[in-house]
């Protein structure tokens, strides 16, 4: 059996891909590069790529989508964390969320791998997203 070797992409389902798409190429520099919309069953999906083009992530806005709060403790999606080199890194994500207008915690220690640090903040569903770095060598 082969090897997994990483995640192609993240889906997350969002109210308005309309509403979503822009902020998460702002606030996270994501770019579009693809949009799919079917007029037979409702589902809007856009991918959305990092800079290094090692992950996507792709909005999904279905049509009976529930207008409820985003909730970690149902069972499902608890959160999404990407990943920076160093502190200082994570010190400039604190900035540009900041700059953004996105409320944040500053940057903190991890309490669940020491040595990492995180910057959580969410998106405008309510998701849960973390900037992480991994402890340096």
């Amino acid at each position: 059996m082969s090897t997994l070797t990483g995640v192609h992409h993240l889906a997350l389902t969002v109210t308005d891909v309309d509403r979503s798409v822009p902020w998460y190429e702002r606030v996270l520099d994501l770019k579009e590069v693809a949009r799919r919309e079917d007029a037979e069953t409702g589902i809007r999906k856009v991918v959305l790529r990092g800079r290094t083009d090692t992950f996507a992530v792709l909005l999904v806005q279905h049509p009976d989508t529930e207008l409820g709060d985003f909730d970690e403790r149902r069972a499902g999606l608890d959160h999404v964390a990407f990943t920076v080199d160093s502190y200082v890194e994570l010190k400039e994500w604190e900035s540009r969320l900041a700059e953004y207008g996105v409320t944040h915690s500053p940057a903190k220690a991890s309490r669940t791998l020491p040595g990492s640090a995180v910057v959580v903040f969410r998106d405008p569903d309510g998701i849960q997203l973390e900037v992480w770095a991994d402890p340096e060598s």
